[in-house]
C-alpha cells in the first residue's frame, strides 16, 4: 500500500486575455504544477503569474512541453523531426526556468502535453527526442509520464528519475494506455467516481479499464485535469478523500 501520492494538474493554460484554468485557487490543493510553457497554451505573463503563485504555496513547478500547436491546444497529431523537437522541448523548459528563478525557485521536472504525451508512450524517436530536449536543459530533471512509456524507459536509460503517474479523471484501456479523447467515455465526468478511484489508484495501484478489466497502474503522482468543469472542487475533495484514508498528499520532487 502506497503512503503518499503527489497530486498534480495542468495549469497556466490561457493566453492573453484568455484564461482556461482557475490557477490560484487550485495552487492551494495541488503539490505540483504542470505550467503551460506557451506552445499549447500559455504566455510570458501567464507563466510568471503561476510561477510567483506557486513559489508561495511551496507547490513544485514543472515544464508542460507540447507540440507548437496553440490553435490546436497541443492535442493534434504532429511530426516534427526529433532535432527540431529535443531543441523546441530545451527551449521551453528554458524559458518557465527564468520565472521560476525570478520567483524564488526552479522547474522541478518535466512533462509532456496531449498528443505529445500520447505519441511518447509508444513512438520510441519522438520519445528519445523528449529525452534529448530534457538532458539539454538540465541533465538531473525528472521526466513524468505513464508507466511503461518509451519516454519513461529511455528517460530512465538516459540517467534522468523517471516517474510514474495515473489519471484519476481518465478511462483507461485494457493496455494500461488512455482512451484517446475523441472516443465515448475517455474522460471520467461522475466526481465520485473520479474520487473513488484516486483512493484506489493510491492504495493498490489499480484501476478498472474502460471494459471493466483489472489494470495495474502503480504510480507516484496523480494527475487531476484543470480544465474540466468543477475541477477545483473535485481537486479538493480527491485530497480530502485521500487523507482521510490515510494516505498522505506530497510532492514527489
Amino acid at each position: 500500500m502506497m503512503t503518499s501520492i503527489d497530486l498534480n494538474a495542468d495549469l497556466g493554460e490561457g493566453f492573453g486575455r484568455w484564461q482556461l484554468t482557475d490557477d490560484e485557487r487550485l495552487l492551494s490543493v495541488v503539490t505540483s504544477a504542470n505550467v503551460a510553457c506557451g506552445f499549447h497554451a500559455g504566455d510570458a505573463a501567464t507563466m510568471r503569474r503561476v510561477c510567483e503563485q506557486a513559489a508561495e504555496r511551496g507547490v513544485r513547478i514543472g515544464a508542460q512541453v507540447s507540440y507548437r500547436d496553440l490553435a490546436g491546444f497541443g492535442r493534434r497529431a504532429m511530426d516534427v523531426p526529433p532535432a527540431e523537437l529535443a531543441a523546441e522541448v530545451a527551449y521551453q523548459i528554458g524559458a518557465l526556468e527564468v520565472f521560476a528563478r525570478a520567483a524564488g525557485t526552479r522547474v522541478s521536472y518535466v512533462k509532456p502535453h496531449g498528443a505529445l504525451y500520447n505519441r511518447v508512450v509508444h513512438d520510441e524517436e519522438q520519445a528519445g527526442a523528449v529525452v534529448d530536449g530534457v538532458l539539454l536543459a538540465d541533465a538531473a530533471l525528472p521526466v513524468l509520464g505513464l508507466p511503461g512509456s518509451r519516454l519513461l524507459e529511455l528517460a530512465a536509460k538516459a540517467g534522468l528519475p523517471a516517474v510514474q503517474e495515473a489519471f484519476a479523471d481518465r478511462a483507461y484501456t485494457d493496455q494500461g494506455t488512455l482512451v484517446p479523447r475523441g472516443q465515448d467515455g475517455a474522460v471520467v465526468t461522475d466526481p465520485e467516481a473520479v474520487v473513488k478511484r484516486s483512493v484506489g489508484l493510491a492504495r493498490s495501484g489499480v484501476v478498472a479499464s474502460h471494459s471493466g478489466a483489472r489494470v495495474e497502474v502503480r504510480a507516484r503522482s496523480l494527475c487531476l485535469h484543470g480544465d474540466t468543469p468543477g475541477a477545483v472542487e473535485l481537486a479538493r475533495r480527491v485530497r480530502a478523500r485521500l487523507e482521510e484514508s490515510g494516505i498522505r498528499v506530497e510532492a514527489f520532487a
